[in-house]
């Protein structure tokens, strides 16, 4: 007999952007596939779209998904996990891991040491691309025990292709090129960040946080910060 766990909805990890989409709950072995819409000529394949809310009962949830030659997976973090930014403090007036659990975050406001960030609509992200300067995180968590939980109730995992951003909608995806070097990846936008600290006020002036693996991918893991240009992937909004 299956224990019976209620997960967040599948919207709070979802962005509909995917080549393939493939969702196994474990145990039970339950697979099901779709995709998503993609605006044509972004990425090449062929892309379909799906809506819904889905509520999910196993033990385990973990959705895998492609974009082009990116593969991505997405897997619910425990909610006794400590989140990758503790300094957030509210996310749309909630408390931030009720937030989740309600699916409250993609575009909500959220508030970081007594300052109210508003991030951009859906609609407004499809525009969105910018040059700055990305840093990276989460070398130090690969050393620590346990797991970390995103700002919108993702596992985090410090080697996948993911990143944080102060104003895009959570979650959507990007593509990320090392204007240094050239190199150009896609990542999976589900943290929040990066945000001004004690230490470097000025660390709040750039314009993504991107995880150990993709600074890896990009080449500038060991000197921490790079210059880069950011697009988000275009969506199909609204259909």
């Amino acid at each position: 007999m299956l224990k019976t766990k209620t997960f967040f909805p599948l919207q709070t990890w979802l962005s509909p952007l995917c080549v393939l989409l493939v969702l196994t709950l474990f145990p039970g072995c339950t697979v099901v596939k779709t995709t998503y819409d993609v605006v044509a000529g972004t990425v090449k394949g062929t892309y379909k779209l799906i809506k819904g809310v889905y509520t999910l009962t196993s033990e385990t949830a973990k959705v895998t998904y492609q974009i082009g030659k990116f593969t991505f997976e997405v897997v619910q973090a425990p909610f006794d996990w400590p989140l990758t930014h503790d300094e957030i403090e509210t996310i749309d007036g909630l408390p931030v891991k009720e937030a989740i659990r309600q699916g409250r975050v993609k575009w909500a406001p959220y508030v970081v040491k007594g300052r109210r960030y508003v991030p951009m609509s859906v609609r407004k992200a499809q525009r969105y691309e910018e040059k700055g300067v990305a840093s990276w995180y989460g070398e130090e968590t690969r050393r620590q025990k346990g797991g970390h939980m995103t700002a919108n109730g993702e596992a985090f995992n410090p080697m996948a292709l993911t990143a944080a951003h102060k104003y895009l909608p959570l979650p959507i995806n990007v593509r990320v090129t090392n204007l240094e070097n050239g190199r150009s990846i896609v990542v999976r936008v589900n943290d929040r960040g990066p945000f001004p600290s004690t230490n470097n006020p000025n660390s709040g002036k750039r314009i993504i946080d991107l995880s150990y693996g993709a600074a890896r991918r990009l080449g500038f893991h060991k000197k921490g910060l790079a210059r880069v240009h950011v697009k988000v992937i275009p969506v199909q909004v609204g259909t």
